[in-house]
């Protein structure tokens, strides 16, 4: 299973193994894929010292040569840090899977020749690009629509959520047309990719929540596990995974990237014991707004309180494979495209 997730001088996809069992972030570059020997781990499900002598052992029989399947690249990890880290290509991950796990080797090599397969097919259709998002603006626009079809299907819905909801498939269909108007050379450019200007901290984050957690005590609509962390640093872990790079790029390079994955995780990692959606929303509402793209040139909000409601109800309700429809959804809302 893929999902795309953000773009560098390659690109990233996340592979679910057959069981469901790992996900691991794949990264797509030089004609191949890579991966680090953690990642390797939980692909094959075993443990890092497990997978370091199996390469010991490939490397010291000469059936591979290190520097030929390996990269040290630097990498940021969930703890907001950035480590050198070694990457290896598919060569050595299938050499490996064979020791491991054969059956999860296969699949993988399936997968990855599938996925490769596609990426270089992209590279060589820069001519139909254009029509090609079109069609892709279409097709999000249809799982735009399912995602809120499904919401309403599985949840009874207040007046306000179902309000939002409307908001959202309307600006979300007008914003499709307004590409199609761009396309069709009926539309002015407009900027759409905002630079990083305000980047949200721990401290920062946990004085936000503090807050938000004392008001809605006083009003009774908060109990003492509100905003308290499930595990120690989750909410550091969040807030470092969209300042995470590969290669010395970023992966969210811009606000809106940033704002729809912060969303995103902050609802679907389950960080808190309770608030996770309040507080989801107040910190992406926050960092839009530092960022200058929560209001329009006009003054108005981009999205009101219902959508935000809806918006954070779509992310809770959605499949985590459609991953990718959520967060274009979500740019595509804030950037007003």
């Amino acid at each position: 299973m893929t999902e795309n997730v953000g773009k560098q001088k390659g690109e990233i996809v996340i592979y679910r193994t057959e069981d469901g069992k790992a996900t691991v972030d794949v990264q797509l570059r030089e004609e191949t894929v890579w991966l680090t020997q953690n990642q390797i781990a939980a692909l094959f499900g075993t443990q890092r010292p497990a997978i370091t002598k199996h390469l010991r052992n490939i490397f010291k029989s000469k059936e591979l040569r290190e520097g030929s399947v390996s990269s040290v690249l630097e990498h940021t990890a969930r703890d907001g840090k950035t480590y050198r880290t070694r990457f290896y290509n598919l060569d050595a991950i299938l050499s490996l899977g064979y020791r491991v796990n054969s059956r999860r080797a296969t699949q993988f090599r399936i997968w990855a020749n599938t996925v490769l397969r596609e990426h270089l097919v992209r590279g060589y259709t820069l001519n139909e690009k254009r029509l090609q998002e079109n069609r892709q603006r279409l097709k999000e626009l249809e799982a735009a629509v399912e995602l809120v079809e499904k919401a309403k299907s599985t949840k009874a819905l207040s007046a306000s959520e179902t309000a939002g909801l409307l908001t959202v498939i309307t600006e979300y269909t007008r914003s499709w047309l307004l590409l199609h108007q761009y396309d069709a050379g009926t539309l002015t450019t407009r900027e759409h990719h905002r630079e990083v200007r305000f980047r949200i901290t721990e401290d920062e984050a946990k004085k936000a929540i503090h807050h938000l957690r004392k008001d809605l005590m006083q009003r009774k609509e908060a109990g003492d596990l509100f905003g308290r962390e499930r595990e120690r640093a989750a909410l550091k872990g969040i807030l470092g995974s969209i300042e995470q790079t590969f290669g010395g790029n970023e992966l969210y390079p811009n606000v809106e990237d940033k704002a729809a994955n912060l969303l995103y995780f902050l609802v679907k990692d389950h960080p808190f014991v309770d608030g996770n959606k309040r507080i989801a929303s107040l910190l992406f509402i926050w960092f839009l707004e530092r960022n200058n793209l929560l209001s329009t040139p006009d003054g108005d909000r981009k999205i009101n309180d219902n959508a935000l409601v809806a918006l954070t109800l779509l992310v809770a309700e959605s499949n985590p494979k459609q991953k990718d429809v959520m967060i274009k959804l979500l740019i595509n809302l804030i950037s007003g495209r």
